[in-house]
């Protein structure tokens, strides 16, 4: 069951970051997993991993598929003596072919190419998994630089207002107002503030490379995201989903599918093999003119062909079968085992997303009514430092605490966000399938594997120029004679 589009469906509260540009000018999210799909070298290099899987099937298909061999030789004799003949021949030419097809294998063909094909819908399900594990980093790298914005926007806010208040404060002394203390007070509140602001800048900038490396350019001005899609409303219900739609479980069961034909194919070499042969051989002995004891002359070439079967009946081969079967069997255990394993991961995935995501939800309502109050608070404590009923101190704390309610709702949007993905991704939902993300044609396993896997030629193969994906060095961070890798 999929849960549709993701830009429709329930939506979360949107980071509250002014916006210089027009929205036509912004990034989306949409175009960053767009780019991270393109040029991600963790999605690329799990793509050519695949094709290696691929691979696997051509192989174990040839074990069933005939052989055809040519010899040929050029050999001269030296001598000749005794019985043999007293003169050398001069040099011989000989040609042959050799043909061979399998007709019984004991079953490991068969079963080679079965658990070829388990590990090649495995490595599907992987790079499946891949996607959503390298789309959840794309969604929390561009929500992060979303919030280290905001935050860097708030703090630079909250130093300009108290920048003020110092002026204030100073003025007000000067007209024996207010105190030495009260000046120190706001004095301090400002460098404080300051140093908080430097922290937020050094942050979004750890943000903004992260953003970088994950989806491979510097951020823009970044949009608000899109509404995430209906999520379910109970752990239980979403632990479901995903226990048929998480790609790492469904790679861990087809895994142990495959272990289950490698203990087939090591029972396999305690059978007897039969495969039809034929071979075919020319000689010529150039420039013979040599006679036999009846004055015959030799003939100079000469020609054999054979058909047959030929059978290799294994009697004993040193326990070697035993052992093989018995190394299939520890692994096809080992794989059942990590099965129970990679369930256990999905549920407790899954339930940490959801616990997540509705924390984060309910973290939302409340901050929200934080900044609230403390907006009123703020308000009212100015006003009774106007006519003397509060100190510079009173005022100085409720700008602190509305600063601190704004950052952390600022936090808890991204954070419900983040924790929606990832259940998303949880619940196998977080592919590029699922995110329709236009653009062009997504990439194609299927078109990949026919291009190997169903290959008769010897001859072939593809060309590789270079990395698909991109580099993040700069001109300028290129050290100097060294080129852009293409």
């Amino acid at each position: 069951m999929r849960l549709g589009k993701f830009a429709t469906g329930v939506a979360l509260a949107v980071l509250a970051l002014p916006m210089v540009a027009q929205a036509q000018d912004r990034e989306t999210l949409s175009e960053a997993l767009r780019d991270t799909y393109l040029t991600n070298p963790t999605l690329t290099a799990q793509r050519e991993a695949l094709r290696a899987t691929d691979a696997n099937v051509a192989l174990a298909k040839a074990g069933g598929r005939p052989t055809l061999s040519a010899i040929a030789g050029l050999d001269r004799e030296l001598s000749r003596r005794g019985a043999l003949g007293s003169e050398a021949q001069d040099f011989n030419v000989s040609v042959g072919a050799d043909l061979s097809y399998p007709l019984f294998q004991g079953g490991r063909v068969k079963n080679d190419i079965r658990a070829a094909k388990a590990r090649v819908d495995a490595g599907r399900a992987t790079l499946r998994a891949v996607e959503g594990d390298v789309f959840t980093q794309a969604v929390a790298a561009y929500m992060d630089v979303i919030r280290a914005r905001a935050v860097v926007e708030l703090s630079a806010n909250q130093v300009d207002v108290l920048d003020t208040n110092l002026q204030a404060s100073q003025d007000r002394f000067e007209i024996g107002d207010l105190t030495r203390t009260d000046v120190a007070q706001s004095e301090a509140r400002l460098q404080l503030a300051q140093s908080r602001l430097a922290g937020a800048q050094g942050q979004l900038a750890a943000a903004e490379e992260t953003y970088r490396q994950v989806i491979g350019d510097a951020p823009g001005v970044l949009a608000p995201p899109p509404p995430l899609p209906p999520l379910p409303d109970t752990p239980e219900e979403a632990v479901r989903i995903a226990l048929v739609e998480n790609a790492d479980f469904e790679a861990a069961r087809e895994l142990a599918q495959a272990a289950g034909y490698d203990v087939r194919v090591a029972r396999a070499s305690r059978l007897p093999t039969v495969s039809a042969v034929g071979s075919g051989t020319y000689v010529n002995a150039l420039g013979n003119s040599g006679d036999d004891a009846l004055g015959n002359p030799f003939p100079n070439d000469g020609s054999v062909t054979s058909v047959g079967l030929s059978s290799r009946i294994p009697i004993y081969q040193g326990g070697a079968p035993a052992a093989r079967v018995a190394q299939a069997q520890a692994f096809e255990a080992q794989r059942l085992e990590l099965l129970i394993a990679a369930e256990r991961g999905v549920v407790a995935e899954t339930r940490s997303a959801f616990a997540a995501y509705k924390a984060s939800q309910r973290a939302i309502a409340a901050n929200q009514v934080a900044v609230e109050a403390n907006e009123l608070a703020l308000e009212g404590a100015r006003l009774e430092n106007s006519i003397g009923t509060r100190s510079v101190l009173f005022v100085l704390d409720a700008e602190q605490e509305l600063l601190n309610a704004r950052v952390d709702l600022v936090t808890a949007e991204r954070d419900a966000y983040v924790a929606g993905f990832r259940l998303l991704n949880a619940m196998g939902q977080a592919e590029a399938e699922d995110l329709e993300l236009g653009g062009g044609a997504l990439y194609d396993p299927v078109g990949a594997y026919r291009e190997v896997a169903n290959r008769w030629s010897d001859w072939g193969g593809r060309r590789v120029d270079g990395p698909t994906a991109t580099s993040t060095v700069t001109d300028e961070e290129r050290p100097q004679g060294v080129t852009e890798r293409q």
